[in-house]
């Protein structure tokens, strides 16, 4: 068993897991690591915890020291000279007419190297731009080209449900996200009302979609002729997550409303695929 310690360096970044090195670390504290870029500066997110070998991916790095308010200092810096190096490699690209777009710049914490990052249609060749960044920062230059959904967690935003973006906020990892899922949903299959503002399938469609599928075994489709206390009728309606289901029962010109479970408990409901 390993002890270990999560640690973020970004909002909503991933977490990544470290050694904490017999260091007294709390939770929300932040610490200096060693990563494979560098000397960086993180927050603990996962207070100290056992976990097995096969769950670490060796070999696992050590946590250097708990940050300073030095180290704090040193971070705020960074930031600030960052916003100044954004401008400046903006300007760059317009004199190296590139078609590419700037979306931020990150200094590492020892400020062994910046990195950029940049949406693009396609493939850009800045080789004479890295040349020009290199000969002004004098330090190791790194342009990283990202797609869109990398963009709006970077920029992040307000979704269409009034919210702020879920990338932006807490979602580590994207989850693959398919149009299967809204029709599961019974979502409206029209793109402006299922993508979210990066103009992919808004990740939301995967919270409930494991609820969804198990409920799709166990509820009958639409138009499916069922048996009801009061007869047999026609499913007309379905509210998934309250299991419930409007059935038009037929030749009484009524429509009743009933929930799953309840029926099954009373054993006098079954589903049946033939048409009266």
């Amino acid at each position: 068993m390993y002890d270990v310690v999560g640690v973020r360096f970004k909002k909503a970044g991933k977490i990544y897991y470290f050694d904490p090195n017999d260091l007294e670390i709390k939770q929300d504290e932040y610490v200096i690591v060693e990563t494979v870029r560098g000397v960086e500066f993180g927050k603990v997110v996962v207070g100290k915890k056992k976990v097995s070998e096969n769950d670490v991916v060796a070999p696992l790095k050590k946590v250097i020291r708990v940050a300073t308010d030095e180290d704090q200092s040193i971070i705020r810096a960074n930031r600030t000279e960052a916003k100044d190096s954004f401008e400046l490699c903006q300007k760059k690209v317009q004199d190296h007419n590139l078609d590419m777009k700037l979306i931020d710049v990150e200094y590492t914490f020892d400020r062994n190297k910046i990195i950029f990052y940049f949406t693009a249609d396609g493939r850009i060749d800045f080789r004479e731009l890295v040349k020009d960044l290199a000969s002004i920062f004098r330090t190791r230059i790194e342009l990283r080209q990202i797609g869109v959904r990398d963009e709006a967690k970077m920029l992040g935003g307000i979704g269409p449900c009034g919210r702020m973006l879920c990338c932006s906020t807490f979602l580590g990892d994207f989850d693959p996200v398919s149009i299967k899922m809204a029709k599961d949903q019974n979502l409206s299959l029209n793109p402006t009302k299922i993508s979210g503002i990066c103009g992919r399938l808004m990740c939301c469609l995967k919270y409930e979609n494991d609820d969804y599928e198990h409920l799709k075994n166990i509820l009958p489709d639409l138009d499916d002729i069922v048996e009801t206390p009061l007869g047999r009728g026609k499913v007309v309606g379905i509210n998934a997550l309250d299991k419930n289901i409007k059935v038009e029962i037929i030749g009484k010109d009524r429509v009743a409303e009933y929930n799953i479970d309840e029926i099954f408990k009373e054993g006098a409901f079954s589903i049946g695929t033939t048409e009266a």
